[in-house]
């Protein structure tokens, strides 16, 4: 079950779990989107959002091997499924579109 449409969080986690890989798991999420849009996120924020994607069928999770440092518990990990892709490849053309020919208006401004 996908949606047509991506909300912005939803796009800053998708892209967060794009740049880190297989290494995406929810603190190295927030941690990305904190780093690169200076935004204050809260824990649950991300792992709401996490569970709605995983919902949609536009990432999937996989749970880590056990961590010492973590009391024995594993982490879980993140992916971006093709449908996830495809929302964030057309979400990113239709903000291009927009942002066409604006340039002269943004600097007037």
């Amino acid at each position: 079950m996908t949606s047509s449409s991506l909300g912005e969080f939803e796009q800053l986690v998708l892209l967060a779990i794009l740049r880190n890989g297989d290494a995406a798991y929810g603190v190295s999420i927030l941690e990305e989107i904190r780093a690169r849009t200076g935004r204050s996120v809260l824990r649950p924020a991300v792992y709401v959002t996490l569970r709605r994607l995983e919902q949609k069928g536009l990432v999937r999770s996989r749970m880590g091997e056990r961590l010492p440092e973590r009391g024995g518990r594993a982490r879980k990990y993140y992916r971006v499924e093709p449908a996830g892709l495809a929302l964030l490849r057309a979400s990113k053309a239709a903000l291009e579109n927009m942002w066409e020919g604006l340039q002269a208006a943004l600097n007037e401004r």
